[in-house]
């Protein structure tokens, strides 16, 4: 089994491919990517950060040392580029069944069923 984009979304940004940070020099916006398998019905959201390196500094401060995951750091917003490295990315991702292969976009991308743990039934749920 293998994934496919279904669409990209952001809330920070109405029309991505015409999308221009305010400031060139220092910019981070959230993109949503929703991602399905690819011979099959249905999607879930995987989101980054997108930003660049001016961005992280001013967020995170000259500690001189960040741990990412979920961010794509880029040093100009094309967003055709982005776009074609997630899709590449998805694209590489197979696995046995959707579970799986969300599991490895997670690694990337922070999975809206990331850490989700079903709920066990208890003697009240039964009745």
């Amino acid at each position: 089994m293998h994934a496919a984009v279904r669409r990209f979304h952001s809330p920070d940004a109405y029309d991505l491919q015409g999308w221009t940070p305010a400031d060139l020099t220092c910019f981070g916006i959230l993109l949503q990517v929703l991602i399905g398998p690819r011979d099959g019905e249905g999607e879930e959201s995987f989101e980054f950060v997108v930003c660049n390196p001016e961005w992280l500094r001013k967020k995170y401060g000259d500690d001189g040392v960040i741990i990412c995951r979920h961010y794509i750091i880029v040093f100009d917003f094309d967003f055709s580029r982005i776009k074609s490295a997630i899709e590449s990315l998805v694209a590489r991702a197979y696995g046995e069944d959707w579970h799986e292969i969300a599991l490895k976009l997670s690694r990337y991308a922070q999975w809206e069923f990331e850490d989700y743990t079903p709920v066990k039934n208890s003697d009240q749920d039964r009745g």
